[in-house]
């Protein structure tokens, strides 16, 4: 793995909601020229929401920026989000996540916490930094066409191949 990125993109944007949909579709096309797979790409992008929403609805009482910062490298992509608003404490929170019930009715899930508990789900790591606002750092490993080699790197024939 390699341990410097090849290209570095950020921007800041208002902590608004209709900005979202920007941060999206900027972390989409980032993706697509990296060459993740259509369903990596979507889970980016869920995943990239999820923690841009959270700052709209927690980080500031009144106007505040929200920073993106998208960080590519030869087998991952690493993505901040970030503010300088409130912080909270993610140890107490984790604490409450876990499995959703699927017997219970929607109506009775508990709000708070699973925007969290899905980005730790569609990403491959998850780390948060409190220590001015809330930094939320989610890798994505890129995964390449899976074709087996063997011990000397050379693709192993297919099963086609072999007959």
């Amino acid at each position: 793995m390699s341990d410097k990125a090849k290209d570095y993109i950020e921007m800041k944007l208002p902590a608004k909601a209709e900005y979202v949909g920007v941060v999206r579709l900027t972390v989409s096309g980032v993706a697509n020229r990296v060459g993740y797979s259509y369903d990596d790409i979507e889970d980016l992008k869920i995943a990239v929401a999820e923690a841009c929403t959270n700052v709209v609805d927690h980080a500031y009482k009144q106007n505040g920026l929200m920073a993106l910062g998208c960080s590519i490298y030869k087998d991952k992509i690493e993505i901040v989000v970030s503010d300088n608003g409130q912080s909270f404490n993610f140890d107490d929170l984790k604490k409450g996540l876990g499995p959703v019930d699927g017997t219970k009715p929607i109506g009775e899930l508990e709000e708070g916490g699973l925007g969290l508990f899905l980005i730790n789900s569609l990403m491959d790591k998850v780390e948060i930094n409190r220590e001015s606002g809330v930094a939320i750092v989610m890798t994505k490993f890129l995964q390449r066409d899976e074709v087996e080699q063997d011990a000397n790197g050379v693709p192993a024939p297919t099963n086609a191949q072999k007959q």
